[in-house]
């Protein structure tokens, strides 16, 4: 539940995305020829300006957005690239198979799943797909429609974020967070005790905003995490970037209607084209929700009098590569330009991406590691970067191997700080490094 909200751990968040590899592993063959498909595909033209988060609906569609694709550049990490373009790290990771999360190749051209199926269920107020871990909010009437969407966290398979009917209680700016004792003990069991309360700040595990639903102790909240977006990782909570969840907060009235499903299969219609859309889940109940998708198929093959392309369908299910696929054309030749490739002008800077400060030898740091891999010690040094609230940290290179250095810390104590924080979010033993100009104790950079 969001008043049981834990700080998620990034040792958390590896062995979540260590799911990305096993899911990606067993994709087969297929994924890898379509895969090959994509890199061969010539883009018509690039983009640089285009709508991330809102989309007009048109009348008896359910497909809004479009796929797109962007090269990537050295020093890239896939969670910059899913905040940058308002994404979950789910979707692209998932997009993409065996592309390296935190070091993935420069100059590698990925697929960016900026198209979704809206959850099947009535488009009023807002809808969050669990499965697709992703809030749909409508606006607008029969003349104007219009959906805002944006990426969410939701909780985990322990802690999972409830289904059903819900309504937005109470707004509040800059909330405050009441640690409950069950948290609170699971903190001092790990060395980490906790305040009785988390006042507004970096620490703040609710960031800025937060709406509170009419479920108890459950709410749609930004995050000092978001590296943690597109996972499930929270105790229940729907948290969203600090960006995304301004947004959402700005066109909220109170009372406003939530509908939370769980719809990992979801079937969707544009401009007489059928899409299928799959996500893996490891949820017994998917079953049912299996079996919906698989009546609505047998009902358009027989209303069309044409037999579906049962081995495709079977390839999508497979593949759960969480993007819309045609599947069917209700009328011959109505899915006019729907594989055309668009690609996308590749950032200066990705937004939210951490700023890493220059290393001072006047300054406190941290030796958080030494290890002899160059692209291991690149990795590390991301996800350190990627802790919430940031650590700073880099690679420098010694004699036979390579050092990740975190800092540089104002003081003693944020330092110290730091390598707490290390060992209990990523079980790394830090060492504390002083200013260049003390002469005793500490490691020397």
């Amino acid at each position: 539940m969001c008043r049981k909200i834990e700080l998620i751990s990034l040792s958390t968040t590896l062995r979540l995305l260590a799911l990305f590899v096993v899911i990606s592993s067993l994709q087969g063959c297929t994924t890898m020829t379509r895969a090959h498909e994509e890199e061969q595909l010539i883009p018509k033209y690039v983009e640089d300006n285009f709508e991330r988060n809102e989309f007009a609906i048109v009348k008896g569609d359910d497909v809004i957005g479009r796929l797109r694709f962007i090269t990537l550049e050295k020093g890239d990490t896939l969670p910059d690239i899913a905040r940058h373009f308002s994404l979950g790290l789910n979707g692209v990771a998932a997009a993409n198979p065996g592309v390296d999360i935190w070091v993935p190749q420069g100059g590698k051209r990925i697929m960016l799943p900026l198209s979704f199926i809206l959850p099947d269920a009535p488009k009023k107020g807002i809808v969050i797909n669990l499965a697709t871990m992703r809030l749909f909010q409508f606006k607008g009437d029969r003349e104007s429609f219009s959906v805002l969407t944006y990426p969410a966290g939701v909780g985990t398979e322990e802690r999972p974020t409830p289904t059903g009917q819900m309504r937005v209680e109470r707004k509040v700016t800059r909330p405050t967070w009441y640690v409950p004792a069950s948290i609170a003990k699971a903190h001092l069991k790990k060395g980490d005790p906790l305040p009785a309360a988390v006042l507004p700040g970096p620490l703040n595990p609710l960031g800025e905003y937060a709406l509170y639903l009419s479920a108890p102790s459950y709410l749609i909240h930004g995050t000092n995490k978001p590296a943690s977006i597109g996972l499930r990782a929270s105790n229940g909570c729907i948290r969203l970037y600090p960006e995304s969840v301004k947004k959402l907060y700005e066109n909220t009235p109170v009372k406003t209607a939530v509908s939370i499903v769980n719809q990992p299969y979801l079937l969707g219609q544009r401009d007489g084209v059928v899409y299928l859309e799959v996500h893996a889940s490891t949820d017994d109940s998917d079953t049912a929700e299996f079996d919906k998708v698989y009546a609505k198929l047998k009902t358009i093959e027989k209303e069309s009098g044409r037999t579906l392309d049962w081995s495709k369908v079977k390839n999508v299910i497979a593949e759960a590569r969480g993007i819309p696929v045609p599947i069917y054309e209700i009328m011959q030749g109505s899915g006019k330009g729907i594989t055309d490739p668009v690609d996308v002008k590749h950032p200066r800077k990705l937004y939210g991406s951490p700023e890493i400060p220059e290393l001072k030898t006047d300054a406190w740091s941290v030796l958080a590691a030494d290890v002899r891999d160059e692209t291991d010690a690149v990795r590390l040094a991301a996800i350190i970067n990627h802790q919430g609230p940031q650590i700073p940290a880099r690679v420098m290179a010694k004699n036979d191997s390579y050092r990740v250095i975190a800092g540089p810390f104002n003081d003693i104590r944020e330092a110290k700080d730091a390598i707490k924080r290390l060992k209990i979010d990523l079980e790394l033993n830090g060492t504390l490094i002083e200013p260049i100009t003390r002469e005793k104790g500490g490691e020397k950079l």
